[in-house]
Protein backbone atom coordinates (compact mmCIF):
# COMPACT_ATOMS: atom_id res chain seq x y z
CA UNK A 1 0.00 0.00 0.00
CA UNK A 2 1.35 3.51 -1.15
CA UNK A 3 -0.12 6.69 -0.78
CA UNK A 4 0.27 10.18 -2.98
CA UNK A 5 2.27 12.34 -0.87
CA UNK A 6 3.31 15.99 -2.23
CA UNK A 7 5.56 16.91 0.74
CA UNK A 8 6.00 16.80 4.56
CA UNK A 9 6.83 19.57 6.43
CA UNK A 10 8.91 18.92 10.19
CA UNK A 11 8.53 21.81 12.25
CA UNK A 12 4.78 22.90 11.74
CA UNK A 13 3.20 25.58 14.11
CA UNK A 14 -0.56 26.47 12.58
CA UNK A 15 -1.89 23.26 12.01
CA UNK A 16 -2.74 21.64 15.93
CA UNK A 17 -1.25 21.82 19.23
CA UNK A 18 2.29 22.26 19.50
CA UNK A 19 5.21 21.24 16.81
CA UNK A 20 3.67 19.54 14.10
CA UNK A 21 4.82 16.96 11.67
CA UNK A 22 2.55 17.95 8.58
CA UNK A 23 2.09 15.32 5.64
CA UNK A 24 0.40 16.82 2.94
CA UNK A 25 -1.68 14.39 0.80
CA UNK A 26 -1.89 15.20 -3.29
CA UNK A 27 -5.90 14.65 -4.21
CA UNK A 28 -8.93 16.82 -3.69
CA UNK A 29 -12.13 16.81 -4.98
CA UNK A 30 -12.58 20.60 -4.46
CA UNK A 31 -11.88 23.29 -6.43
CA UNK A 32 -12.05 26.11 -3.89
CA UNK A 33 -10.93 29.45 -5.67
CA UNK A 34 -8.90 31.07 -3.20
CA UNK A 35 -7.34 27.50 -2.54
CA UNK A 36 -3.29 28.54 -2.74
CA UNK A 37 -1.93 24.66 -3.36
CA UNK A 38 -3.40 24.38 -6.84
CA UNK A 39 -0.27 21.50 -7.20
CA UNK A 40 -2.24 19.37 -5.01
CA UNK A 41 -5.51 18.85 -6.89
CA UNK A 42 -4.46 15.80 -8.30
CA UNK A 43 -3.04 12.88 -7.27
CA UNK A 44 0.41 12.29 -8.70
CA UNK A 45 3.09 9.09 -8.09
CA UNK A 46 2.51 6.94 -4.62
CA UNK A 47 5.62 7.54 -3.02
CA UNK A 48 5.33 6.28 0.54
CA UNK A 49 4.26 3.26 2.16
CA UNK A 50 2.73 3.60 6.02
CA UNK A 51 6.23 1.91 7.47
CA UNK A 52 8.10 4.71 5.43
CA UNK A 53 6.07 7.81 6.42
CA UNK A 54 6.02 6.72 9.88
CA UNK A 55 9.97 6.09 9.63
CA UNK A 56 10.11 9.62 8.48
CA UNK A 57 7.94 11.06 11.13
CA UNK A 58 9.69 9.37 14.22
CA UNK A 59 12.58 11.52 13.14
CA UNK A 60 10.39 14.71 14.31
CA UNK A 61 9.21 12.84 17.66
CA UNK A 62 12.30 14.85 19.31
CA UNK A 63 10.85 18.23 18.32
CA UNK A 64 7.12 17.75 18.83
CA UNK A 65 7.58 15.02 22.22
CA UNK A 66 4.12 14.84 23.96
CA UNK A 67 2.54 18.46 23.25
CA UNK A 68 2.89 18.31 19.39
CA UNK A 69 2.26 15.37 17.16
CA UNK A 70 1.26 14.67 13.58
CA UNK A 71 -1.30 16.50 10.84
CA UNK A 72 -2.31 15.01 7.74
CA UNK A 73 -3.39 17.62 5.34
CA UNK A 74 -3.37 18.03 1.73
CA UNK A 75 -4.68 18.79 -0.61
CA UNK A 76 -7.80 16.50 0.89
CA UNK A 77 -6.47 13.92 3.25
CA UNK A 78 -9.69 12.00 3.79
CA UNK A 79 -8.97 10.74 -0.28
CA UNK A 80 -6.09 8.20 1.46
CA UNK A 81 -8.04 6.81 4.19
CA UNK A 82 -6.78 3.32 4.21
CA UNK A 83 -3.36 4.14 3.92
CA UNK A 84 -3.86 7.04 7.15
CA UNK A 85 -5.69 4.47 9.38
CA UNK A 86 -3.09 2.22 8.68
CA UNK A 87 -0.27 4.18 9.24
CA UNK A 88 -2.34 5.62 12.12
CA UNK A 89 -2.67 2.31 13.92
CA UNK A 90 1.57 2.23 13.54
CA UNK A 91 1.79 5.99 15.45
CA UNK A 92 -0.68 4.87 18.21
CA UNK A 93 2.06 2.21 18.97
CA UNK A 94 4.07 5.31 20.33
CA UNK A 95 1.04 7.31 21.33
CA UNK A 96 1.38 9.91 18.71
CA UNK A 97 -1.21 12.63 18.71
CA UNK A 98 -3.24 12.88 15.30
CA UNK A 99 -4.66 15.60 13.46
CA UNK A 100 -6.64 15.85 10.31
CA UNK A 101 -6.39 19.05 8.87
CA UNK A 102 -9.95 18.62 6.04
CA UNK A 103 -12.38 19.59 3.98
CA UNK A 104 -14.84 17.23 5.38
CA UNK A 105 -14.91 16.03 1.43
CA UNK A 106 -13.67 12.29 1.24
CA UNK A 107 -14.66 8.86 0.38
CA UNK A 108 -17.30 8.66 2.78
CA UNK A 109 -15.64 5.80 5.11
CA UNK A 110 -15.29 8.27 7.93
CA UNK A 111 -16.57 5.67 10.93
CA UNK A 112 -13.55 4.03 9.40
CA UNK A 113 -11.21 6.48 10.15
CA UNK A 114 -12.23 9.24 12.94
CA UNK A 115 -11.09 6.69 15.85
CA UNK A 116 -7.48 7.03 14.96
CA UNK A 117 -7.90 10.88 14.90
CA UNK A 118 -7.35 12.82 17.90
CA UNK A 119 -8.31 16.21 16.62
CA UNK A 120 -10.30 17.81 13.30
CA UNK A 121 -9.21 20.78 11.54
CA UNK A 122 -12.32 21.64 9.90
CA UNK A 123 -12.11 23.87 7.26
CA UNK A 124 -15.52 25.61 6.93
CA UNK A 125 -15.90 27.06 3.01
CA UNK A 126 -19.44 29.25 3.51
CA UNK A 127 -22.51 28.69 5.76
CA UNK A 128 -25.12 27.72 2.79
CA UNK A 129 -25.36 25.86 0.09
CA UNK A 130 -25.75 28.52 -3.16
CA UNK A 131 -22.30 30.27 -1.66
CA UNK A 132 -20.50 26.91 -0.65
CA UNK A 133 -21.21 25.59 -4.54
CA UNK A 134 -19.39 29.11 -5.42
CA UNK A 135 -16.43 28.90 -3.90
CA UNK A 136 -16.02 25.11 -4.39
CA UNK A 137 -17.80 23.86 -7.24
CA UNK A 138 -19.19 21.01 -5.34
CA UNK A 139 -22.67 20.53 -3.12
CA UNK A 140 -22.56 20.87 0.71
CA UNK A 141 -24.11 17.26 1.02
CA UNK A 142 -20.68 15.20 1.47
CA UNK A 143 -19.51 17.54 4.25
CA UNK A 144 -22.78 17.48 6.28
CA UNK A 145 -22.42 13.73 6.17
CA UNK A 146 -18.83 14.09 7.58
CA UNK A 147 -20.07 16.49 10.37
CA UNK A 148 -22.70 13.93 11.20
CA UNK A 149 -20.21 11.23 12.11
CA UNK A 150 -17.70 13.73 13.95
CA UNK A 151 -20.62 14.77 16.41
CA UNK A 152 -22.13 10.74 16.52
CA UNK A 153 -18.46 9.93 17.55
CA UNK A 154 -17.74 13.27 19.79
CA UNK A 155 -14.61 14.14 17.85
CA UNK A 156 -13.01 17.36 19.10
CA UNK A 157 -12.93 20.13 16.00
CA UNK A 158 -10.74 23.32 15.42
CA UNK A 159 -13.06 25.36 12.68
CA UNK A 160 -11.17 27.57 10.31
CA UNK A 161 -12.36 30.24 8.26
CA UNK A 162 -10.98 31.98 5.65
CA UNK A 163 -11.94 35.29 5.05
CA UNK A 164 -12.31 36.50 1.65
CA UNK A 165 -12.42 40.49 0.72
CA UNK A 166 -16.05 41.10 -1.33
CA UNK A 167 -17.44 37.18 -0.21
CA UNK A 168 -18.08 37.15 3.85
CA UNK A 169 -16.11 40.05 4.96
CA UNK A 170 -19.32 40.98 6.51
CA UNK A 171 -20.87 41.47 9.81
CA UNK A 172 -23.89 39.34 8.55
CA UNK A 173 -21.92 36.63 6.98
CA UNK A 174 -20.82 36.46 11.17
CA UNK A 175 -24.30 35.79 12.26
CA UNK A 176 -24.78 33.28 9.29
CA UNK A 177 -21.16 31.60 10.65
CA UNK A 178 -22.36 31.59 14.29
CA UNK A 179 -25.70 29.81 13.48
CA UNK A 180 -23.91 27.18 11.02
CA UNK A 181 -21.65 26.07 14.42
CA UNK A 182 -24.47 25.53 16.32
CA UNK A 183 -24.90 21.99 14.49
CA UNK A 184 -20.84 21.29 14.97
CA UNK A 185 -20.15 19.46 18.51
CA UNK A 186 -17.28 19.90 20.65
CA UNK A 187 -15.79 23.14 19.18
CA UNK A 188 -12.49 23.80 20.82
CA UNK A 189 -11.73 26.87 19.17
CA UNK A 190 -12.24 29.01 15.71
CA UNK A 191 -9.50 30.72 13.76
CA UNK A 192 -9.97 33.46 11.08
CA UNK A 193 -7.30 33.06 8.17
CA UNK A 194 -7.15 36.01 5.98
CA UNK A 195 -7.35 35.58 2.23
CA UNK A 196 -4.20 35.70 0.83
CA UNK A 197 -3.02 35.98 -2.98
CA UNK A 198 0.69 34.08 -2.56
CA UNK A 199 -0.46 30.95 -4.25
CA UNK A 200 -1.32 33.26 -7.64
CA UNK A 201 2.30 32.05 -9.21
CA UNK A 202 1.56 29.06 -9.30
CA UNK A 203 -1.65 29.15 -10.89
CA UNK A 204 0.27 30.96 -13.38
CA UNK A 205 2.44 28.34 -14.15
CA UNK A 206 0.45 25.44 -13.96
CA UNK A 207 -1.47 27.46 -16.73
CA UNK A 208 -4.67 27.87 -14.70
CA UNK A 209 -6.75 31.02 -14.26
CA UNK A 210 -6.27 32.07 -11.10
CA UNK A 211 -10.19 32.80 -9.78
CA UNK A 212 -10.00 35.60 -7.69
CA UNK A 213 -7.52 38.16 -9.83
CA UNK A 214 -9.48 40.95 -8.49
CA UNK A 215 -9.31 40.28 -5.05
CA UNK A 216 -6.68 42.17 -2.71
CA UNK A 217 -5.33 40.59 0.26
CA UNK A 218 -7.81 40.51 3.21
CA UNK A 219 -7.09 43.38 5.36
CA UNK A 220 -5.81 42.04 8.57
CA UNK A 221 -7.24 44.62 10.54
CA UNK A 222 -10.65 44.61 9.01
CA UNK A 223 -10.40 40.44 9.65
CA UNK A 224 -9.65 41.24 13.28
CA UNK A 225 -12.64 43.48 14.10
CA UNK A 226 -14.64 40.69 11.71
CA UNK A 227 -13.08 38.01 14.52
CA UNK A 228 -13.74 40.07 17.53
CA UNK A 229 -17.60 40.50 16.40
CA UNK A 230 -18.14 36.76 15.59
CA UNK A 231 -16.27 36.12 19.14
CA UNK A 232 -18.72 38.16 21.39
CA UNK A 233 -21.38 36.47 19.72
CA UNK A 234 -20.72 32.90 19.97
CA UNK A 235 -18.67 32.64 23.22
CA UNK A 236 -21.20 34.29 24.77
Amino acid sequence: MKASIDSIETFGLVDGPGIRCVVFFNGCKLRCKYCHNPEMWKKREENYTPEELVKKIKRCEPYFKKSGGVTFSGGEPLLHSEFIIETSKLLKLDNIHIALDTSGVGLGDYEKILPYMDLILLDVKYTTPEGYYNITGTKMGEVEKFIDVCNRMNKKIWIRQVIVPGINDTYEYMDSLVQYLQHIHNIERVDFLPFHRLGREKYIKLGIPYPYEDKPDMDKEKCNQLYDYFQKRYFK
